[in-house]
């Protein structure tokens, strides 16, 4: 893995490599610039290469054409994990790896957008590294950085009119990016007209909000979310009301977080959620400029009907971020479970009902296995279904479904947990903090999951060697592709459950 340093000079390019410029460094002039990057084997990758630039609460301005050493990642958005990467406000940088940059190749394009939600994580993860995946499928991929949190989402709108666009400058980073790989991507061997995006959790609700803002329309020709989804946005007030509280917990109001150091805002995100509690939400907004109707409420929005489109969670969302290890969860018992288990349903639901319903479902079942089962159903996996029979009921024919059942054979308390599908798609099975294992049964599925993904990309539809035919999601059958040792189709493989939390209504975190 490339080192991560990277150095900013003049604010423009990246330069100062972590080495000299060597004979045999791929060099590729591009409208935006020349860039200088590495080899790797038969495979050009080109680092750290800046798509933007922008103030502090608004909307990117294109980089400027520039000759830039592209050898290493770019600084991350600030945020309160990740301390040990480089940090900085000026953290729009996207990566490519290509297996050739020859233009006449015109590769398929897979764009990454990385997870988080909305206010943390980064693409200089190992598991987001796209060497396997692009020499396995011969395909251009691309990793995206753009701002979070606070720099990204904070809506100062209806308190001060020199932020219009404050809200959605995080998506309007991506959407600039975009634009970047359209008017670059085919110097890189890419080929603009199948552009691909993917995403995984945060990552997969950016791209499902990018499907209902106009401004994104005709800048990419497919996509997957992966256990990420976006059914409605931030309302305005609601969002408003959320400043309100990370300014009066930052001190200074709006002048202070204009001002203040990067820290500082950093530091004001422990501000409590008035709406939700917890931390302070940050997440798009619906603010009548850039977002003027959610992204799939009351239906799916129509410009995105055509855009062939898989959706896809994993088995045992909630395990991964609610640790099995856990107090909490180890002395979960019939007594206690509902008590525990109702803050992580984020519906309005009878726990009590929840709970025994699924004890005469699962009479073997444990409280733990409950637990997530109900959690998973619920919170991580609702929105989803949604999405789905939302493109399903409006017509739109080029839909596919995934689940994870693969279980983790290196945290087998764990299950097929959030974000195992990352490893499986990138072919990064051996990088921390994938959940894998590197054994047979994962390279074969990787595999699959690899070359369905990029199949897409290529052709509009999802294929892959050894993967049954993967049927169109319909309302009438509801296909599922399961993904594990053996995969297979199936019809509405979590009915009970679907059915079962259907009776209320869905809340998107954030609304």
């Amino acid at each position: 893995m490339t080192s991560r340093r990277a150095v900013l000079a003049g604010g423009l390019a990246l330069t100062l490599p972590p080495r000299a410029w060597a004979a045999g460094d791929p060099v590729v002039e591009a409208p935006a610039g020349r860039f200088t990057g590495t080899r790797d084997g038969e495979l050009s990758r080109f680092l750290g290469i800046r798509y933007g630039t922008a103030e502090r609460f608004r909307a990117p301005v294109a980089a400027t054409r520039v000759a830039a050493m592209a050898q290493a990642f770019g600084p991350i958005c600030p945020q309160r994990g990740l301390k040990a990467e480089p940090q900085s406000e000026d953290c729009l940088f996207l990566n490519i790896w290509s297996p050739g940059t020859a233009p006449a190749a015109r590769r398929p394009v897979m764009v990454y957008f990385h997870g988080g939600a909305y206010s943390n994580g980064s693409v200089t993860d190992p598991l987001n590294d796209g060497a396997t995946l692009a020499r396995t499928e011969d395909v251009v991929v691309v990793t995206v950085n753009h701002r979070l949190n606070a720099f990204g989402y904070l809506y100062l709108a209806r308190l001060d009119p020199r932020f219009p666009d404050s809200g959605n400058v995080g998506q309007l980073d991506l959407i600039l990016a975009l634009r970047w790989i359209r008017d670059n991507i085919a110097a890189f061997g890419g080929d603009p007209s199948r552009v691909f995006l993917f995403g995984q959790s945060g990552g997969g609700a950016k791209i499902a909000t990018l499907m209902g803002m106009s401004a994104a329309k005709g800048l990419f020709h497919s996509a997957s979310t992966m256990s990420g989804q976006q059914v409605t946005a931030s309302g305005p007030l609601n969002a408003t009301a959320r400043t309100q509280a990370f300014l009066e917990r930052l001190g200074g109001g709006v002048e202070a977080a204009v001002a203040a150091p990067a820290e500082r805002l950093v530091e004001a995100q422990d501000a409590r959620d008035p709406i939700l509690g917890g931390g302070v939400y940050f997440g798009p907004v619906l603010d009548m400029r850039w977002l003027t109707r959610h992204p799939f409420w009351p239906d799916a929005h129509p410009q995105s009907l055509a855009i062939p489109m898989i959706l896809g969670n994993t088995h045992d969302e909630t395990r991964a971020f609610i640790d099995p290890r856990s107090e909490r969860i180890r002395t979960l018992t019939w007594d206690n479970l509902a008590a525990r288990m109702a803050p992580d349903l984020k519906i309005d639901i009878l726990p009590e009902w929840v709970v025994e319903e699924y004890r005469a479902r699962f009479p073997t079942d444990t409280p733990q296995d409950i637990f997530y089962r109900a959690t998973t159903a619920g919170r991580s996996w609702r929105g989803q279904v949604i999405e789905a029979d939302a493109r399903a009921a409006a017509g739109a024919k080029a839909t596919w479904v995934y689940q994870v059942d693969f279980a983790s054979p290196t945290q087998p308390e764990r299950g097929a947990p959030h974000t195992m599908d990352i490893a499986l798609a990138f072919g990064t099975l051996s990088a921390p903090g994938a959940y894998t294992g590197t054994g047979r049964a994962a390279q074969r599925l990787s595999r699959q999951v690899m070359g369905a993904f990029a199949a897409l990309a290529r052709t509009g539809r999802p294929a892959a060697p050894g993967l049954p035919a993967w049927e169109p999601y319909a309302l009438r059958t509801r296909a599922t592709m399961l993904f594990d040792t053996a995969c297979r189709m199936a019809d509405d493989p979590r009915r009970w459950e679907r059915e079962l939390f259907a009776r209320v209504p869905y809340i998107q975190p954030g609304s």
